[in-house]
């Protein structure tokens, strides 16, 4: 149990999911395919989550402790095993994602789903960088339209007397 409560305590996220029929070839590529992604991988009685739970505070999860149970948690990326698990999940079908903790509060399937669409942390950092640079890039584009425009205005004058002292 001290294990189970150590894993709860110490992810961003933690993603529970029924894994009735899948094959034991199933499960081990899964857990190869999350392990990738920084996501732990682990079938826990629902007894020792219950326990784990209630050691680090964590109210709410008793309705989810139904039938099999496997517990996906992620230290790094919050987004990173609902995006993993809702991935298996189209194309395993057998697996069903029943809850998720996410900072120490339980969400229900319909949540960890629109967990697993927002952007990661990299894409996120990526539009952060983006919005930022926007205003510099303008702010460049506007100090450089007059020199610019003097520098065509120069050209300009620069053919014309080229054009008058060959006429």
């Amino acid at each position: 149990m001290r294990e189970t409560a150590d894993m709860l305590r110490g992810a961003q996220a933690v993603v529970l999911a029924d894994f009735r029929q899948l094959s034991v070839a199933q499960m081990n590529k899964m857990r190869r395919d999350l392990a990738e992604t920084g996501v732990q991988v682990r079938i826990i009685k629902n007894t020792l989550i219950k326990r784990a739970a209630d050691e680090v505070g964590i109210v709410g999860l008793d309705p989810y402790l139904t039938g099999p149970t496997i517990v996906m948690a992620a230290t790094s990326d919050p987004v990173a095993p609902a995006r993993g698990v809702q991935r298996k999940t189209r194309e395993l079908r057998t697996l069903e994602i029943k809850a998720g903790i996410l900072e120490g509060r339980v969400l229900d399937a319909d949540a960890v789903r629109t967990l697993a669409n927002l952007p990661g942390q990299q894409e996120l950092r990526a539009q952060v960088v983006g919005t930022l640079a926007q205003p510099i890039r303008m702010l460049v584009t506007v100090l450089d339209a007059p020199i610019a425009g003097l520098a065509r205005a120069l050209d300009q004058l620069r053919q014309q007397k080229a054009a008058a002292g060959t006429a």
